[in-house]
């Protein structure tokens, strides 16, 4: 098993942005004050926002590249077609990766993250859109992102 898989994968990047996002939020001043409706709809929000920052970055993997195996995993940039013969390139990984440029992101919690987790090049996956639809989209190739970065310069 893959060390990637136990944790979110993360670049360096976006955890350096979630780190600064989790001290902006903790500081003196951010928050905790009561009073009106809106003070404290916010207070609740950021409370919240402070529980989830928490979680993602316990047990985050932050740069290392999963095995360059070909197999569709968080951390690898996956190339797929679709049967309208469309072919897109993406990262799969958390949404909170920002600042790749051209290169989409997706989660794989997302319904195409979920659909291709496992998938090795060539095979079939489908998926289902939120209308009821189904997608097919077959695997081409798999690579960690710290690769495709050093090709991508």
């Amino acid at each position: 098993m893959s060390t990637v898989s136990s944790g979110l994968w993360l670049t360096p990047q976006a955890h350096a942005r979630l780190v600064r996002e989790l001290a902006t939020l903790r500081r003196p001043g951010t928050g905790d004050r009561y009073g009106d409706d809106d003070e404290i709809a916010h207070n609740i929000h950021r409370q919240a926002r402070i529980r989830q920052i928490e979680d993602m970055l316990r047990g985050a993997v932050v740069g290392q590249d999963p095995p360059d195996d070909g197999i569709a995993e968080p951390g690898m940039v996956l190339t797929v077609r679709y049967d309208d013969g469309d072919t897109e390139t993406f990262l799969l990984g958390t949404r909170d990766e920002a600042g790749h440029g051209a290169l989409e992101v997706y989660s794989p919690d997302s319904p195409l993250g979920r659909a291709l987790h496992g998938a090795k090049p060539g095979e079939r996956r489908e998926y289902r859109v939120p209308s009821g639809g189904a997608v097919r989209v077959m695997l081409l190739d798999a690579k960690p992102y710290g690769r495709h970065r050093e090709t991508a310069r």
